[in-house]
């Protein structure tokens, strides 16, 4: 995850023009770190299990292919890694065929986690397609269709096991509007970005704009359910933080769109804005769920959750896109960053008994 952001600054000491490093950059902590974290969070393991180690190692092959241009292997690669998703998919879930996403039973919860896994073992058969298109075949010629859109297919099942833990951290409310509004917020995040992604590759305005609205408003819903709702544990803290990371999110990404799209746009001129809106997604929003589920057995953890925060959102909306435009601030986001992750990754020890006799005691009340 350290190598991730560090290969995002490292076009201060090499032009893109020869060597780009964007790749691995989002491949490394999307993929390979999100991927490897959401097997390990399904399979419940204190140790990662031969699926699990096995999906790292073909990831990090695939990712260097991607990099290095090497587009044979970037064929078959996603192909196993879609098989290990599967079967740890169906392992968790009990049917090949996910009838439980349709089905007025099952949790929100366990039906955004249920998506998680489905989609991205489709987003690596499809990028494999996408390859084959793009590098081969040349039969469906879209300026978008190619490996580098794919980035958003990989970050997107990273941000739906984040929704699953905070619903599932929610109150058990069996009242209809309760439950009308998170079964809304399960089926306007999934069609939404499938949708919005569509209408990313057929290059249309007006439609991006709309759907990229709902989201927003959808995402405004599911952190005020989560304000409301979310039972009072220590993970509150750092999941709240991050659905407010992707409210930024969301209002840079439509205000991306408004600029990129119209008369007087400039490249050069909106480059600080998407380096915010990438980073906030990335390394904002994303990293706060996959903290969360990384320490899922271990919550509460012996840390100063407001300093911890702090940290984050300096790192992430000043130090990194700062670090983009000139290699100081980069130096200080990688150091900061790594920082963060130890701290929040490898602090050891739990909180007093006391404190997690009452959290036991909140979850049991709840």
């Amino acid at each position: 995850m350290t190598t991730a952001l560090t290969c995002g600054f490292l076009h201060h000491l090499i032009a893109p023009e020869v060597m780009n490093f964007e790749r691995l950059h989002i491949f490394l902590f999307n993929l390979c770190s999100g991927g490897t974290l959401l097997i390990y969070f399904t399979e419940d393991t204190r140790r990662l299990s031969r699926k699990a180690l096995a999906f790292l190692l073909l990831s990090i092959a695939f990712a260097l292919c991607a990099f290095m241009g090497w587009y044979g292997p970037t064929l078959i690669i996603p192909l196993f890694l879609s098989i290990i998703i599967e079967h740890v998919r169906v392992d968790h879930f009990g049917s090949c065929i996910p009838k439980a996403l349709f089905s007025g039973k099952e949790s929100t919860s366990r039906k955004f986690h249920q998506a998680a896994l489905l989609c991205l073992s489709l987003g690596l058969f499809i990028s494999s397609l996408a390859i084959l298109n793009s590098e081969f075949g040349h039969w469906i010629t879209l300026e978008k269709l190619k490996l580098d859109t794919f980035f958003l297919g990989f970050s997107f099942p990273i941000s739906l096991i984040s929704m699953s833990v905070i619903f599932a951290l929610m109150k058990n409310h069996t009242d209809a509007p309760t439950h009308f509004l998170k079964e809304l917020s399960f089926w306007v995040i999934n069609l939404g970005v499938i949708i919005f992604f569509l209408f990313i590759l057929a290059n249309w305005f007006l439609p991006q704009v709309a759907i990229a609205s709902i989201l927003f408003l959808t995402v405004s819903l599911v952190l005020y359910l989560y304000w409301h709702q979310g039972i009072r544990l220590q993970q509150k803290a750092f999941l709240t933080s991050g659905i407010l990371f992707l409210v930024v999110t969301s209002i840079t990404g439509i205000l991306y769109i408004l600029l990129a799209f119209s008369d007087s746009y400039n490249p050069a001129e909106t480059l600080p804005l998407l380096r915010m809106h990438a980073f906030t997604a990335l390394y904002g929003w994303n990293l706060s769920g996959m903290a969360v589920i990384s320490r899922h057995g271990d919550f509460p953890i012996r840390l100063h959750s407001q300093q911890v925060i702090l940290l984050h959102w300096l790192t992430v909306l000043i130090l990194c896109p700062l670090g983009y435009f000139f290699p100081l601030a980069a130096i200080l986001a990688v150091l900061s960053y790594g920082w963060l992750l130890f701290i929040l990754l490898f602090n050891h020890g739990q909180v007093d008994e006391g404190v997690v006799a009452v959290e036991d005691k909140v979850l049991a009340m709840e």
